[in-house]
């Protein structure tokens, strides 16, 4: 029904390089929708096909099908795939649930392949999230002093929000995004456009590494880096 769901639709593609086996795999996203903002219980979906590929091998790609929700159907998040050889035979066939677990085989044979792993303690109070997302903001001391000054952890608006600080957490990202507006003006009025420090953007229209930031990471490393005040 109108306005009361949301659909985000990504552009771009999802890349992974494994340096040991010399595999460089990518992918599109799906669709994801959230369905009944306005009122009733919230919940999301995610549809559409995928296509990996291994960039540096072709003797296989595999295509997986989330499927869209069916008023009729109970089921949901349902999802499955087919890997295909180099000459287009079917290898190995793939089902299960994407936020459960996923098999290898057929209905009557399979072997789960992917499992998803426990959610934290009192994970609904956390937004949700798993415990791979509620540690994304955890700042190692160990690691702190390698980070370069963009690294968002660094960010006090998000520390104190984790933190419950919610007026602080208002303040800060107040103060922020003000920052942020007087360096887009200074940009429009000299006539510049910001250039990604650790990304540039590929022939095929999607930002992948430049390969500088390991580079820069080493001595003198990052405390010696010019960058502008973002935080």
């Amino acid at each position: 029904t109108l306005f009361r769901s949301m659909e985000i639709v990504p552009i771009g593609t999802t890349h992974v390089k494994i340096p040991a086996c010399k595999d460089h795999y990518e992918w599109n996203k799906v669709t994801s929708c959230i369905h009944n903002i306005l009122s009733g219980q919230r919940w999301i979906e995610h549809y559409g096909e995928i296509i990996i590929t291994n960039t540096n091998n072709d003797s296989c790609h595999c295509k997986m099908t989330f499927v869209k929700a069916k008023y009729w159907n109970p089921n949901v998040h349902e999802i499955e795939g087919t890997v295909f050889d180099k000459n287009g035979k079917v290898v190995h066939r793939l089902f299960g649930k994407w936020h459960e677990s996923l098999f290898c085989g057929t209905q009557s044979s399979s072997e789960c392949i992917w499992r998803a792993k426990t959610m934290p303690k009192d994970f609904e109070q956390y937004y949700g999230f798993t415990r791979f997302a509620l540690e994304l903001n955890e700042m190692d001391p160990h690691v702190k002093k390698m980070l370069p000054p963009t690294d968002t952890r660094f960010r006090p608006d998000q520390r104190f929000l984790e933190e419950g600080n919610i007026e602080g957490a208002e303040t800060q990202k107040q103060r922020i995004e003000q920052l942020q507006r007087e360096r887009r003006r200074v940009l429009e009025e000299n006539d510049l456009e910001h250039q990604p420090r650790f990304f540039r953007k590929s022939t095929d229209e999607t930002w992948v590494s430049n390969e500088t930031y390991w580079e820069l990471r080493k001595e003198p490393g990052f405390s010696k880096l010019d960058c502008p005040i973002l935080w």
